[in-house]
């Protein structure tokens, strides 16, 4: 008898690339938001994110993965506003 995987079933997506530039345009329209987002980008940066292409400070996609279907559901469509009402919680816990 053979030890054969089991097929891996697809997980939550994460949100596609208009999530993104929605939630971008929100915080850019919001100066006061700035460096809080810069900050917490850092943060949640994978370790030596500079020696991974895109080259970019952004987090593992299976973390996102999890907070998604954590704070929505396995079906659940994020909202791009809960970003900046994310920014304005950690702006006031500093």
């Amino acid at each position: 008898m053979t030890h054969e995987p089991s097929p891996q079933l697809p997980g939550p997506s994460l949100p596609g690339p208009s999530f993104w530039w929605r939630a971008t345009l929100l915080v850019l329209a919001r100066p006061r938001l700035w460096w809080t987002a810069v900050r917490q980008a850092l943060r949640l940066a994978r370790r030596r994110w500079w020696t991974r292409a895109p080259f970019l400070p952004l987090p593992d996609p299976e973390y996102l993965q999890f907070r998604f279907e954590t704070q929505y559901g396995a079906d659940g469509l994020p909202d791009p506003h809960d970003l900046v009402e994310y920014l304005e919680w950690c702006q006031n816990e500093m």
